[in-house]
C-alpha cells in the first residue's frame, strides 16, 4: 500500500532554520515616518551613482557584464587591490551564503558570536553544517572563547568587525591573534560591513591580513555607507584559490547592470563618503551623550547605528518603547533575535529624526 502523497519534502535542517525578519519600514497612517531599523545612510546615495544608474538604465535589453569588471575594478583602484583577488554578489549575503556553500558540508561546524550577523546561522544550517556559538565579553567578541570552540570538524569562523546590532569591534591585533589560533584548514570570514564608518587607529576591515593568509576572506557592502541597499551590492576581497571557488558556484549574472555601474561610481566617490562619515561622528556622539543623560544604557558603537538597552521596569521596557515610538512614526529595531529582549537598535538618522527620537524617549522615560 502506497503511503499517501505529501508533496516534496525539504532535507533534513531546512525546517530547522528560523527565517530571517528585516526591521520594520511602516509608521501608522497619517504619521510622517523615520526609519531608523536598518542602518541606512539619511544621506542617500551619491549623486554620481544615480547618473550612472540612470545611463544603465537606457539598455535594460542587454544582460548585464558576468565578470561585473568595472565594479571590480574600481573597487580594486580605490582600495590599492588587484581585481583577480575580488568578487562581487548580489549584497554580501550572497557571499556570505556562497562561502558557506562552498566551504561547508553535511557534519562539519562553523563558529559565529552570540550575537552576530543572523545570516550566519541560516546558511550554516542550510548546508547541513552545525553553527557553534562563541560567547561574547561585554558584547564584544572574544577571542579567547572562539578558539576554545575550534576543533577537528570547524571548517569556516565568521566575525563581523564591527559588529551588529552591539557596534562594537575588535582591534586588529586581536584579529591576528585569532587568525594565528586557527588551523590551516579554517577559513576566517571577516564581515566588514561598517568598516568605512570606522575611526579608530586600531582598527583595520583585513585587507592586509587576506594579502598575507590563504585562509581569510574579507567581505564588504554598498548598502551601508554607499547608500546603494536597493541595488543590493557586495564585494568579496580573498584568495585566488577561494575566489576561483566562489565563481564556480555564483549565479552567472549575480550583478545586475544598475547596480555595476553605480556601485563604480559610488565607490569612487570619496567625496560623498567623507560626507557621510562627519555626518554619522557627530550624531554617534552626540546621540549616546543624549540617551546616557535620559537614563539609558548605550553599548559603545563604532558604527552607524546604537544599541540601546531600556530599563527592567514594567511600562518602559524595550517592547513599550517601541509601540510609543512606533506611534509618533520613529521605527526602530527589534532585537530579541540576537539576545537583546529589552533593547532597540536605532539607526544614526537625520538630524530631524535623530532629535525626534530624542524627544519621544524623554517623554516616554518620564510617564
Amino acid at each position: 500500500m502506497q503511503s499517501q502523497n505529501r508533496g516534496p519534502a525539504p532535507k533534513p535542517g531546512v525546517l530547522d532554520i528560523h527565517a530571517y525578519e528585516p526591521g520594520k519600514s511602516r509608521a501608522p497612517a497619517g504619521v510622517e515616518l523615520h526609519k531608523l531599523s536598518s542602518n541606512e545612510t539619511p544621506l542617500g546615495p551619491s549623486p554620481k551613482a544615480r547618473e550612472a544608474m540612470m545611463e544603465a538604465a537606457a539598455h535594460l535589453e542587454l544582460y548585464p557584464d558576468g565578470q561585473a569588471l568595472a565594479l571590480r575594478e574600481a573597487i580594486a583602484e580605490v582600495h590599492g587591490l588587484s581585481p583577480k583577488r575580488i568578487l562581487a554578489g548580489n549584497g554580501s549575503d550572497e557571499l556570505l551564503g556562497l562561502l558557506a556553500q562552498a566551504f561547508l558540508a553535511p557534519g562539519d561546524e562553523a563558529i559565529h558570536t552570540e550575537h552576530g550577523f543572523l545570516v550566519y546561522d541560516i546558511y550554516i544550517r542550510a548546508t547541513g553544517a552545525k553553527p557553534v556559538v562563541a560567547r561574547e565579553q561585554a558584547e564584544r567578541a572574544d577571542v579567547d572563547a572562539i578558539l576554545a570552540l575550534v576543533g577537528e570538524k570547524t571548517k569556516i569562523v565568521f566575525l563581523a568587525n564591527p559588529n551588529n546590532p552591539t557596534g562594537t569591534y575588535l582591534p586588529f591585533d586581536e584579529v591576528r591573534r585569532l587568525h594565528a589560533g586557527l588551523p590551516d584548514h579554517v577559513l576566517l570570514v571577516l564581515d566588514a560591513a561598517y568598516a568605512e564608518y570606522v575611526r579608530r587607529n586600531d582598527y583595520e576591515a583585513g585587507v592586509e591580513l587576506v594579502s598575507q593568509a590563504r585562509n581569510v576572506v574579507m567581505t564588504r557592502t554598498f548598502s551601508k555607507i554607499h547608500g546603494l541597499a536597493a541595488l543590493r551590492i557586495g564585494w568579496l576581497y580573498g584568495p585566488e584559490a577561494v575566489v576561483d571557488a566562489l565563481n564556480r558556484i555564483r549565479g552567472p549574472f549575480n550583478i545586475n547592470a544598475a547596480a555595476i555601474a553605480a556601485g563604480a561610481a559610488a565607490v569612487r566617490d570619496r567625496a560623498h563618503v567623507e560626507k557621510t562619515v562627519e555626518h554619522n561622528n557627530l550624531w554617534l556622539g552626540r546621540l549616546t551623550e543624549e540617551l546616557t543623560a535620559l537614563g539609558l544604557r548605550v553599548t559603545p558603537s563604532v558604527g552607524n547605528f546604537l544599541l540601546v538597552h531600556f530599563p527592567d521596569e514594567d511600562g518602559r521596557r524595550a517592547a513599550e518603547a517601541d509601540a510609543f515610538l512606533t506611534e509618533r512614526g520613529f521605527i526602530l529595531r527589534r532585537v530579541t533575535g540576537y539576545g537583546f529582549p529589552n533593547a532597540l537598535r536605532m539607526s544614526v538618522g537625520s538630524e530631524k529624526a535623530n532629535l525626534g527620537v530624542l524627544a519621544a524617549l524623554g517623554e516616554f522615560l518620564k510617564r
